[in-house]
């Protein structure tokens, strides 16, 4: 049966499975509109997962089809060795279509082994086009492709291709999973891809394997027959097939495409997967061939250009909904951009809950962020008590970065901006130096840290991955230096930590001095000392009042620690008598469930937290950045408890308190309701002796954009 999978992006509309000969088939359908999209499975090593990619972006055209092939996923695994021919998976197509309610669609298959030949051919009133990424199928006058080992026989050794070998398969299916996948995907950096497949193949089994496998020559389908298929197809097809393909020599791809009268792209350096390993172009070629196998006679468009030198200035700000500290520090950036551009039309491509900021004030967002998929959503499910292996949940958030990069490249291929702004807007950095050619505004990138790190308990193989991704970037930075107009920290070159990026790789300070500009950290307008009293009036709070606020962000990954200072309340009411509460549950976190106490008050919501924070006697709070800099400089004290596997809370972030003096840090996994409680009373109506935190950070941030204006 299928594992656990990751957050995705788009779930479908609808699903089911089909019943053919005593075997089910599981099939899902995304979005509306024909042809359709049919995503072919492969061989029985992988399932329809294996296009998550491109589902999202797909389905805001036409309605995509995918299934599970019989022997993976959700499919059954039949014991019958003739159950898996290549003419089953056709017909296991046609069935699977007909259920969905699917008349005609444009068929994608990867490494192809004949099964979208035969459907093509035999049901050509059902195929629109054929789209082949890297095809295994052999026509008439294409030699078999070589053998390095017989499969059958026990060899001597396990090196190398010797381990697609039956014995072998017995053995170790998941060495050779590792290897067949690291040929495949061959590109530097493929970590992920890689991951995911091996973790697919591990649904399955050897021995379900080799009901069918007798090696690849054996699998596909005989050339004669396959020729003869060609012969009558009469629907339009593409071949895209990558230089570097280690397991179908490239020409192959050529030969089909010359044979059947087909165009063919040739992907440069890419290698056997470029759907995973390259989503971002592999995304726009299907939706071009899906566009050139149903041309025709088109209405005209109705379309409006307007002269370059006669539009408004235009920026498109993406800021990161992973927090809504991103969302404070955006708009004070945005509004001093805006005093030194009066006539400057700012838009937001941003999602909850960010949104709520922008919409508190009257903040433009553009209508497609209604297209983005939630990643604060899949944030709060990575997450387990007060725990989040941030490091991996962002690498499991892989599929949501390549649906909201398609997104923020429809918006603006079709509308002309000046500056693109991204606030940690990982998948656009990411994407645009991946596909540098895509860029077509001046660009500014803004983060609060640099440097991905791994935890101590992950051993090598965590320090690997992220030394890996660490070298990813910095050889976009070296390659491609014109992606970034403005690289903006948003703090001071002490606030970076001291490590390095990972063995041979350079000190993550030193580095960053030189590739970004500083602008000190952003605050928003905040109460000070002489207006505090008034302020608290205005909040509610007396002048001798004890105030404690406890609050955890705006998702749910807070909800243990919340619970546990509630505990701790009635400890810290008694050292301090009349110790007043305000335990701020958030959106995600159900208020009513705690209990109810004199002086403890538990709140769904509170609008403008900040200011309540800025005059509190206590803040008690996870180890975010935004959050804690808002109390540093504020000058409030505060206990932090960063979550565990959080290397940037961690890290970076307790780094930087430790630089401003700021906060008492807790351990949370040995923080007792009552040692809460206890260090409430020791902590509240504190006074500190913070470093000065910068006013003037939203200032130089803007200024720096506006140079590229």
């Amino acid at each position: 049966m299928r594992g656990a999978e990751q957050t995705r992006a788009l779930y479908p509309d609808a699903d089911g499975v089909v019943e053919r000969e005593g075997v089910r088939v599981y099939w899902e359908r995304y979005g509306s509109g024909s042809p359709a999209y049919l995503l072919l499975p492969t061989w029985e090593a992988l399932h329809s997962r294996t296009w998550k990619c491109q589902i999202p972006y797909l389905a805001r055209y036409r309605t995509v089809i995918t299934f599970d092939p019989r022997g993976n996923g959700r499919s059954d695994r039949p014991r019958d060795p003739a159950l898996y021919a290549r003419r089953e998976y056709a017909g296991d197509a046609v069935a699977v279509l007909d259920a969905a309610g699917v008349d005609r669609a444009l068929v994608v298959a990867w490494c192809d082994l004949g099964e979208s030949l035969i459907l093509a051919a035999e049901h050509p009133d059902r195929v629109a086009g054929l789209f082949e990424i890297a095809p295994a199928v052999q026509l008439a006058d294409m030699q078999p492709e070589p053998v390095a080992y017989p499969f059958d026989e026990p060899l001597d050794t396990d090196e190398g291709w010797a381990k697609e070998n039956r014995d072998y398969w017995l053995r170790d299916w998941r060495g050779y999973t590792e290897f067949f996948f690291g040929e495949c995907f061959s590109e530097p950096h493929s970590t992920k891809p890689l991951e995911d497949a091996v973790g697919w193949a591990l649904e399955t089994d050897p021995e379900t394997m080799l009901l069918r496998f007798r090696g690849w020559n054996d699998k596909v389908i005989d050339r004669t027959e396959a020729t003869a298929l060609g012969d009558r197809l009469s629907c339009p097809g593409v071949v895209i097939h990558g230089t570097e393909d280690r397991l179908v020599e490239p020409g192959r791809g050529r030969a089909v495409a010359e044979t059947l009268g087909w165009g063919h792209v040739s992907l440069e350096g890419s290698g056997h997967g470029p759907h995973a390993r390259d989503p971002v172009r592999t995304n726009l070629l299907l939706r071009a061939a899906g566009r050139d196998a149903t041309a025709g006679p088109r209405p005209a468009a109705d379309r409006r250009w307007t002269r370059a030198v006669t539009r408004p200035k235009r920026a498109l700000y993406i800021s990161s909904p992973i927090g809504l500290g991103h969302a404070w520090r955006d708009v004070a950036i945005a509004d001093e951009l805006r005093a030194l551009h009066p006539d400057l039309q700012i838009e937001w491509l941003a999602q909850d809950p960010v949104t709520r900021v922008l919409e508190s004030r009257g903040e433009r967002i553009h209508p497609a962020s209604a297209d983005l998929a939630s990643e604060s959503t899949h944030i709060a499910s990575e997450s387990s008590g007060h725990d989040l292996h941030v490091f991996q949940a962002i690498r499991r958030m892989d599929e949501i970065l390549v649906a909201n990069f398609m997104v923020f490249h429809d918006l603006v291929e079709q509308e002309a901006y000046d500056v693109w702004i991204a606030d940690e807007g990982w998948e656009i950095d990411y994407f645009l130096h991946e596909n540098p050619e895509l860029k077509t505004a001046a660009y500014c990138w803004l983060t609060d840290f640099v440097g991905w790190l791994p935890m101590p308990d992950g051993g090598e193989h965590e320090a690997y991955l992220t030394a890996d991704l660490n070298a990813e970037m910095i050889e976009h930075i070296a390659r491609f230096p014109r992606i970034r107009d403005r690289a903006i920290f948003i703090g001071s070159p002490e606030d970076i930590v001291s490590d390095t990026f990972g063995p041979g790789l350079p000190a993550i300070r030193e580095w960053t001095e030189e590739h970004y500009d500083f602008s000190g950290y952003v605050i928003g307008s905040l109460p000070g000392p002489t207006d505090r009293e008034a302020l608290r009036a205005e909040l509610g709070y007396g002048p001798d009042e004890r105030v404690c606020i406890a609050t955890v962000g705006g998702s749910g990954v807070g909800a243990v620690l919340l619970r546990r200072v509630v505990d701790g309340f009635d400890v810290a009411r008694r050292a301090i008598p009349g110790l007043r509460m305000i335990a701020v549950a958030g959106p995600r976190i159900d208020a009513a469930a705690f209990p109810q106490r004199d002086g403890l008050e538990v709140r769904p919501y509170v609008h403008e937290l900040r200011r309540h924070l800025a005059v509190c006697d206590l803040a008690v709070v996870q180890g975010g950045l935004a959050t804690t800099m808002e109390l540093t400089a504020a000058r409030r004290p505060f206990l932090y408890f960063p979550l565990g596997h959080h290397f940037e809370q961690r890290f970076h972030v307790r780094h930087r308190l430790d630089r401003y003096g700021a906060g008492r840090c807790m351990d949370f996994d040995t923080a007792s309701p009552d040692a809460i409680g206890a260090a409430i009373a020791e902590e509240i109506g504190r006074e500190v002796a913070y470093r000065d935190v910068e006013t003037d950070g939203a200032a130089r941030a803007a200024a720096l954009i506006a140079e590229v204006l």
